[in-house]
C-alpha cells in the first residue's frame, strides 16, 4: 500500500507543479473559456488543465515501470503503455476542442476511434459474468469496451460545470475502486495490480489539480481534462472487472461488481445520471442531446440557493455515498451497510434541500399571513354587508 501511496504522491506533485505552467501556456495560445449563458463563472478563465494531469499521469507511469514491486506488470503486458497512449490521444482531442470548439459529431468520432484503438491494444472486457462465465467474442468485446469508454468520457464531461466538481467526483470514485481492486489483488500471489496502479495515479492527478481548481478556479480542466478523467477511471475498471472469474472469487467480494458493465455506473453514478437526465430532457424538447442548457444537477443546486463550494461539497457527498456504499459490504454486514446508507442519504437530502426550504419557509409564512389577512377582510366585509341589510 505504501508503494501505491508514493506513486499517487508523485502523480499529484507533478500535476500540482506543472499546472501553473499549463495555465500560462493556455493563456498564450488562446485557450481561454469565454463566459457563456450556461456558465456559472463570470470571469473568462483559461482551460486546458487536462494537459497538466496528463503530464502527472505520464511521469507517475514512467516511474512505476521502474519500481521493483510494480515493474512486473509492465514486463508481462503492454496494457499500461496502451492506456498511456490512449490518454495522450484523448487529451489532445480535448485540447483541440478547448481551442476551437469542435463539432460534437467530430469529437464523438474521435472518442470512438481512440476507444477502438485502446480496445485493440488489449484493454477489453473479455468475460461477461451473467450468472455463469460467458466469454465475449472479440468483436463484441471491442464494441462493449468502446461503448463504456465513450459513455464515461462524456459523462464526466457533462458534470464538469463547477470548480472542483468533476475532479473531486472522479477522485472519490477512484479511491473507492482502488480499495476494492487492492483487496482483490491480495488474493493473488503478487499484490501488484494494474487497476490499483491506474486508480492511485488518477486520484493523485485529481488532488494535484484540485489545488488549482478549487473555487475560485485559476484554471479549468476543459474537455482535455474531463475526457481524460472519464477515460482513465473506466480503463481501470475494465482492466480488472473484464477478466474476473466469478467462480474463483468469494461471493461477498464479487457482489459489488457482479457485472463489469455496472462498475463505471457505480463509481461515476452522478455523472452518468446527469448525462442520462440531460439526454432525456433535451430529446423530450426536440433538441439535440448535445444542446447546452442550465438544467444540469450542479445548475439546479445553484438555483435553489447553494453557493458554488457548498454545491460541490454536497455533490461530492452523494458521490462518496454511492461509491463507498458499493464496497462497504466487504467489511460490514449487508444490513448494517443498508442502515448506514439510508441514514447518510437522509442527511444528504436535508443538506441538499436546506437552502430551498430556508428561503421558501419565510415566503410560505408570508403567503399564509397574506391569505389569512385576506380572509379576515372578506369575513369582515360579509359581516358589515349583513348588518347593512338588516
Amino acid at each position: 500500500m505504501r508503494v501505491y501511496l508514493f506513486i499517487a504522491a508523485i502523480a499529484g506533485g507533478v500535476t500540482w507543479l506543472v499546472t501553473p505552467l499549463v495555465r500560462h501556456l493556455a493563456i498564450r495560445i488562446g485557450a481561454v473559456g469565454k463566459v457563456r449563458a450556461r456558465d456559472v463563472h463570470t470571469v473568462p478563465t483559461p482551460r486546458m488543465g487536462g494537459v497538466g494531469m496528463l503530464i502527472g499521469f505520464a511521469v507517475a507511469t514512467a516511474y512505476a515501470s521502474t519500481f521493483p514491486f510494480i515493474n512486473g506488470l509492465f514486463a508481462s503486458s503492454n496494457q499500461a503503455w496502451f492506456i498511456l497512449c490512449g490518454a495522450l490521444l484523448i487529451c489532445m482531442l480535448g485540447v483541440t476542442d478547448d481551442l476551437w470548439d469542435l463539432d460534437w459529431m467530430l469529437k464523438l468520432a474521435g472518442q470512438l476511434l481512440i476507444s477502438v484503438f485502446v480496445s485493440w491494444g488489449g484493454i477489453q472486457i473479455i468475460s461477461l459474468p451473467l450468472g455463469s462465465l460467458v466469454t465475449a467474442s472479440p468483436s463484441l468485446s471491442m464494441a462493449i469496451t468502446a461503448f463504456l469508454l465513450v459513455a464515461s468520457i462524456n459523462a464526466v464531461n457533462f458534470v464538469d460545470g463547477l470548480d472542483g466538481l468533476a475532479a473531486g467526483i472522479v477522485a472519490i470514485g477512484g479511491i473507492a475502486f482502488a480499495i476494492y481492486s487492492y483487496i482483490l489483488a491480495r488474493t493473488s500471489p503478487s499484490y501488484a495490480s494494474m487497476a490499483t496502479l491506474i486508480d492511485v495515479m488518477l486520484v493523485g492527478v485529481c488532488v494535484g489539480f484540485l489545488l488549482h481548481n478549487w473555487h475560485p478556479a485559476k484554471l479549468f480542466m476543459g474537455d482535455s481534462g474531463s475526457m481524460l478523467l472519464g477515460y482513465l477511471i473506466t480503463c481501470a475498471s475494465i482492466v480488472m472487472t473484464g477478466r474476473l472469474d466469478p467462480v474463483s472469487i468469494h461471493a461477498s467480494i464479487y457482489l459489488p461488481v457482479f457485472m463489469p458493465i455496472l462498475l463505471p455506473l457505480l463509481v461515476l453514478f452522478l455523472p452518468v445520471l446527469d448525462m442520462f437526465l440531460a439526454i432525456v430532457r433535451r430529446l423530450s424538447h426536440g433538441q439535440s442531446p448535445t444542446h447546452p442548457d442550465r438544467m444540469h444537477l450542479h445548475h439546479r443546486m445553484i438555483r435553489i440557493g447553494h453557493s458554488v463550494r457548498s454545491a460541490v461539497l454536497i455533490l461530492w457527498g452523494w458521490a462518496a455515498l454511492i461509491s463507498f456504499g458499493s464496497i462497504m459490504i466487504l467489511f460490514f454486514k449487508a444490513q448494517y451497510v443498508a442502515i448506514g446508507f439510508v441514514i447518510s442519504a437522509v442527511m444528504l437530502t436535508i443538506a441538499t434541500l436546506y437552502p430551498y426550504y430556508r428561503r421558501r419557509i419565510p415566503e410560505i409564512r408570508e403567503e399564509n399571513a397574506a391569505l389569512a389577512a385576506a380572509r379576515r377582510r372578506e369575513k369582515a366585509f360579509e359581516e358589515e354587508h349583513k348588518q347593512h341589510k338588516d
